[in-house]
């Protein structure tokens, strides 16, 4: 299995699992559903990737991951609080960086479908904008964004799903300010850079991975005709 083919097996392994026991429903079915994930994700790689290193929501972190040259950056369910209330808008996020490269190959599995590099993103049929927010977390002066825009602000959980929501033409742009971690984007970067999207830091500058401390603080991914448009409404908006 190429590095594709294994991104793709891991996050569909792992959403089946996760379909799975949502439906039996046991107790406290969110942090088993986070673990069993995880251990689902991890034996597969140590299995056929049993050299590259691993950053994984779920796992301690090793201090020598950062001096990798491959590194898998994974969240077994990214959308927690939403599967755990029977809410689909949830996502399992598989990616790899390569030193020299970045995100090499990337996964998002989501209730109905896995997503991957390659896929590509829909052709623009609207005239209004929709930017979609963190339903539990949205960013603080975004409705003066989206104000000076026309856009209509839409609440989802899961960063995976926001994003493959602006892939698939349902929304037209993802816009974070809440602070998140490595894992939250990469598999949903991965994927959207692949297949024409914008994406970067909400002042115009590159995400960057595999990081000594994993934090990325915000994010945009949107139609690439928008993205000059999004970060100077946002920076006079800041300014």
């Amino acid at each position: 299995m190429d590095d594709a083919a294994v991104a793709e097996a891991a996050a569909g392994r792992a959403a089946a699992l996760l379909t799975a026991l949502r439906a039996d429903n046991p107790p406290d079915v969110g942090a088993l559903a986070d673990a069993e994930a995880n251990a689902a994700i991890l034996g597969m790689l140590a299995d056929l990737r049993p050299r590259d290193a691993v950053l994984s929501e779920e796992s301690p972190d090793d201090p020598a991951r950062p001096q990798a040259d491959r590194v898998w950056i994974i969240d077994p369910l990214d959308g927690t609080r939403e599967y755990a209330a029977g809410v689909p808008e949830w996502a399992v996020h598989v990616a790899l960086w390569e030193r020299g490269a970045g995100i090499t190959a990337a996964a998002v599995a989501l209730p109905d479908r896995v997503h991957v590099r390659g896929d590509l993103a829909v052709p623009p049929t609207r005239s209004d904008l929709r930017i979609v927010i963190s339903a539990s977390r949205p960013p603080d002066g975004v409705a003066d964004l989206a104000e000076r825009v026309g856009a209509r602000l839409v609440p989802m959980g899961s960063a995976g799903v926001k994003t493959m929501a602006v892939l698939r033409g349902d929304a037209d742009a993802y816009f974070h300010t809440g602070g998140q971690w490595e894992w939250d984007s990469a598999a949903p970067v991965g994927v959207a850079v692949a297949a024409g999207l914008h994406a970067s830091r909400v002042d115009g500058s590159p995400l960057r991975y595999n990081q000594p401390r994993p934090y990325l603080p915000d994010l945009l991914v949107c139609r690439p005709e928008l993205a000059d448009r999004l970060l100077t409404a946002w920076a006079r908006r800041a300014g």
